[in-house]
């Protein structure tokens, strides 16, 4: 039996990936396999808890991806562990607007019939912790908040009082805290925690975060309040074989009977500049016929032997512009397969990379491989937020109108973008008020823009994606249109 625990937060920035990253360390250390999942769309604090875990965190984000598809993909992820730990995204509350709970932790908790572990920072307060505690434990009675950490504490008696509070006024477990300590924190920059993917000393940050939650913090206690997991696709599944090599949920989306030669190669970007892709994409990719050679914009001279079709996912190239623009090499070869009609897909950063230049905050202009005219410039105006988009033409990887919902995230600007370049979306704005805006490009074999997508909400991307590279590598049709 799978059991699965809930770690949220009074809001952003309390130290819910730090405790994660530490839980999932010290449970590690006593022999259980722990699966991380992440609620909504963020990159960063996965790439942590991937790295603790030793398996793919999983992003639930209940906004991107319909209930149903939420809880499958919760079922495929948490079949072979003994425990699912899922961080919070904001406060436990917080989610795609004010009205609803669509998009939060709440939402997710209880679709999951999951416990809540709620952490609280203590750094400037005392017995005002508890009124926090109070409120969030009554808010919403269907959320289970069934006990509380305690972070960032001044010292020992500050812990011990601001614990006591905090049981005293909800009649719930206090299970620990932690000190307040730079050495318990992950660095951060614009875009939030530095992901671990870039070189920094990760693997010590876990292992030092995780001494600390075994000398404060009851790691027996927060086991028994983890709750079994009742969804029936996990028992199922654990039933059958809790390694299975394949999930239900995808053999029924995607299609399987492939022969060999219907496999092709789809070159993945991923290294330090380069990252911010979910593993559900890279999965449905597979499981529709791509074989996925990862290759560095940074370190590689050419996109690998037999490439068919090329993913650019998001990252921060704007932190690596200047080695991105002296390996002129890669820009040719993502020349070429452009000019020879290979689908080419960017989201975020590879839409900045793939533009004439980038200007970084400095103010550096560096050239860029130059597939889209125009340059991406760094600003310090913060571009961030669900976005619900409409394909504005039909393309290899779009209906024309067809709708998707995604996520921006992201400091940087297209400038000197021609007007009569074809888009690739109009973004509804979210409230339904305003004027709707064009954004990304769709020419021909290139789509590219800022939003990223979530391919386990619509799973026919993927099958697009590579049955357009499939195309292309039998020479049938370079700019096919998916045929229904």
């Amino acid at each position: 039996m799978v059991k699965s625990l809930v770690i949220a937060g009074t809001q952003s920035g309390v130290g819910k990936t730090t405790l994660v990253v530490g839980l999932i360390a010290a449970l590690r250390a006593r022999g259980l396999t722990v699966q991380p999942f992440k609620v909504g769309p963020d990159y960063i604090d996965s790439s942590h808890h991937s790295l603790a875990a030793c398996r793919p965190c999983r992003n639930l984000d209940t906004w991107m991806m319909s209930p149903e598809r939420t809880k499958a993909l919760f079922e495929h992820a948490a079949r072979s562990a003994d425990v699912a730990l899922i961080e919070g995204v904001m406060g436990l509350f917080d989610g795609f607007g004010y009205e609803d709970e669509s998009g939060s932790t709440a939402q997710v908790a209880k679709l999951l019939h999951t416990p809540v572990l709620l952490v609280i920072d203590a750094s400037k307060v005392a017995r005002s912790a508890a009124a926090f505690a109070v409120g969030f434990q009554r808010f919403d009675p269907q959320v289970r908040v069934a006990g509380f950490l305690v972070n960032r504490v001044g010292s020992e008696s500050h812990g011990r009082g601001v614990a006591s509070a905090i049981a005293q006024a909800t009649g719930l477990p206090v299970l620990g805290w932690l000190p307040r300590a730079e050495s318990l924190s992950i660095p951060e920059r614009h875009l939030g925690l530095i992901p671990s993917a870039e070189p920094g000393r990760w693997a010590e940050f876990g292992q030092a975060t995780a001494r600390a939650l075994a000398k404060y913090v009851d790691l027996d206690g927060v086991l028994a309040l983890a709750g079994d997991c009742h969804l029936p696709g996990v028992q199922a599944q654990a039933q059958r074989s809790r390694h299975a090599p394949r999930d239900e949920f995808l053999t029924r989306s995607v299609t399987s009977t492939l022969t060999p030669d219907d496999r092709v190669v789809i070159a993945v970007a991923r290294d330090e500049a380069f990252h911010f892709c979910y593993q559900e994409n890279l999965t449905l990719m597979e499981e529709a016929g791509a074989t996925l050679q990862f290759f560095s914009p940074l370190h590689d001279e050419a996109l690998p032997v037999g490439t068919a079709g090329v993913l650019l996912s998001g990252g921060f190239p704007e932190v690596y512009a200047g080695t991105l623009s002296a390996n002129a090499r890669m820009h040719a070869s993502l020349r070429d397969a452009h000019a020879q009609g290979l689908p080419i897909y960017a989201e975020c950063g590879g839409l900045m990379y793939l533009t004439e230049s980038i200007t970084d905050f400095d103010g550096r202009c560096m050239p860029m491989a130059g597939l889209l005219p125009g340059r991406s410039v760094m600003t310090r105006r913060l571009t961030l937020g669900y976005r619900q988009a409409q394909a504005s033409s039909a393309s290899w990887l779009f209906h024309e109108k067809e709708s998707v919902r995604g996520h921006e995230f992201h400091y940087s600007t297209w400038e000197d973008r021609p007007t009569d370049l074809p888009a690739a979306y109009l973004l509804t704005p979210r409230d339904g008020a305003g004027t709707p805006r064009l954004e990304g490009a769709c020419v021909g074999n290139l789509f590219a823009s800022y939003v990223h997508l979530h391919f386990w909400g619509k799973p026919e991307l993927a099958q697009r994606f590579v049955a357009q590279a499939r195309r292309v590598s039998k020479g049938s049709s370079s700019l096919a249109h998916f045929a229904g």
